[in-house]
């Protein structure tokens, strides 16, 4: 087990799936949490959840942010730094998609799946990272997707989205690096959770796609346990990771999985 004591650790998307599984392995291991997510009835339950793991030492704290609102990011991290001295572990987990033909989908729909998964994420690590610059120390975890590696039908803009986390990534990666801030990037293929609630009107996708689900406390459990160590990626399940490197080399041979296998939405 990870010792987290006297560390603090920022998670948004917390009411729910992979943020909520990351915030609650990390409590086991001792660490004080912030929870960020625009529920704020789910937070106080992940929250109990966070005190009846956790060292009797730490301190949890919950707030309601949208994710898709600058200003509202922008006051949520002035509270956070009022109530913490600094954040050590920034995992950015909220985000949503909508699996549908691009032509077909809402442009509302596609322009809140940026502010939420691309331009809030950005925001938020921004305001973050400024205070742990100056701590001299820090982890970013920003959960991109195999589908940003990896697009099929039905996610375009969805995976137009998890594209730009993995460059955004790549990019702060090599500036941050020599200030002693680690930044790695999550790409999971499906993941059990509520997700898919949203992206997938059929509710059929998990059903058939389900040699490939990742369990969310799975992956949640290597997550907590890469803290404040130097990875790059996780990518999971790793037969998914094969296929994008394959995808890279034989664009070709990609083009034809993603439009056969890859197209069960």
């Amino acid at each position: 087990m990870v010792n987290l004591l006297d560390q603090t650790v920022l998670v948004t998307g917390a009411s729910s799936g992979i943020g909520k599984d990351v915030a609650l392995n990390a409590a086991e291991a001792g660490a004080n949490l912030i929870l960020v997510a625009r529920n704020s009835e789910k937070l106080a339950k992940v929250k109990e959840q966070c005190i009846s793991l956790g060292s009797e030492y730490s301190n949890h704290f919950y707030l309601s942010i949208d994710m898709s609102d600058p200003e509202a990011i922008e006051k949520g991290a002035e509270t956070i730094f009022s109530n913490f001295g600094q954040v050590d572990v920034l995992v950015n987990a909220a985000g949503f998609g909508d699996f549908n033909n691009y032509l077909e989908t809402d442009f509302d729909t596609i322009e809140k799946m940026f502010r939420v998964n691309v331009l809030g994420l950005m925001l938020l690590t921004r305001l973050v990272a400024s205070h742990m610059i100056e701590n001299g120390h820090g982890h970013i975890f920003n959960v991109g997707s195999m589908a940003g590696k990896i697009t099929t039908p039905k996610s375009a803009a969805y995976s137009a989205t998890k594209a730009a986390v993995i460059s955004f990534s790549d990019g702060l990666r090599l500036e941050l690096k020599p200030l002693n801030i680690f930044v790695t990037t999550i790409n999971p293929g499906p993941v059990a959770t509520n997700f898919f609630n949203i992206a997938d009107k059929s509710g059929n996708y998990l059903k058939s796609v389900s040699n490939f689900v990742i369990q969310p406390d799975q992956l949640a459990k290597e997550i907590v346990k890469t803290f404040n160590r130097k990875k790059r990626e996780i990518n999971r399940p790793r037969i998914m990771e094969f296929a994008s490197v394959l995808y890279k080399m034989a664009p070709s041979v990609g083009d034809y999985i993603a439009g056969t296998f890859g197209n069960r939405k």
